[in-house]
């Protein structure tokens, strides 16, 4: 799929599950449990063991219904690495210029990770489809709304303090998706095995984003 295809999928769901887990063999399971509950836009990051492995796996599984992301890539060659196994787009928490052409040069997505006004024009410049505000638990919505005044045309993923109660002060502040991970992909669920729980979280964030959008 053609890079900005994937971004406007992603951004449509307006919600990017975040999963982090040291047994990567329950991670299929979890993105069953995030599709059944509307969030399509799946990041298995690189901190999961074998994580190349997981991507396959996933990628086989489910296809097209899903937009499956690597992040925690730091490298391009990471990044050519999480492609290969079927990633369509890199997320990094850092601005590597080689990384967004890496990605690039395969079609793919990338989101670079980025918290000062002048990290995020350069991770812009650089050729960034969405720029990872990063981490958002440290600034808050406000923080993401003070960004978005003089950056309108920057497309921004706030990701680190997104919950249930702030998901939609950060779409007010302008987000054009939401980076969710333990308040989503809550870890006492995933070591448990309730993936009932994980879609039923899963559900409320895609209600929330519609909702907001529906105003």
């Amino acid at each position: 799929m053609a890079r900005e295809a994937t971004v406007q999928k992603i951004c449509d769901v307006g919600v990017v599950a975040v999963i982090r887990a040291d047994n990567g063999a329950i991670l299929a399971d979890v993105t069953q449990a995030l599709v059944e509950g509307g969030v399509t836009a799946i990041e298995v990051t690189f901190t999961v063991p074998k994580a190349h492995k997981v991507l396959e796996y996933v990628a086989d599984r489910f296809g097209d219904q899903i937009q499956l992301g690597a992040g925690t890539v730091l490298d391009p060659e990471t990044a050519r690495i999480a492609i290969l196994a079927g990633a369509e787009f890199i997320v990094s928490p850092i601005v590597d210029p080689r990384t967004i052409e890496m990605s690039h040069r395969y079609d793919k997505a990338m989101m670079p990770g980025a918290l000062t006004p002048t990290e995020v024009v350069q991770a812009w410049q650089a050729g960034a489809d969405v720029v990872k505000i990063f981490p958002s638990d440290l600034t808050g919505p406000d923080y993401l709304k003070a960004l978005k005044g003089p950056l309108p045309q920057v497309r921004m993923m706030p990701t680190g303090g997104v919950n249930l109660d702030t998901a939609e002060s950060f779409l007010k502040a302008g987000a054009c998706s939401l980076g969710i991970g333990g308040s989503l992909v809550e870890k006492s669920a995933v070591s448990s095995g309730n993936m009932d729980r994980i879609r039923d979280l899963a559900s409320q964030y895609v209600e929330i984003v519609q909702r907001f959008r529906a105003q």
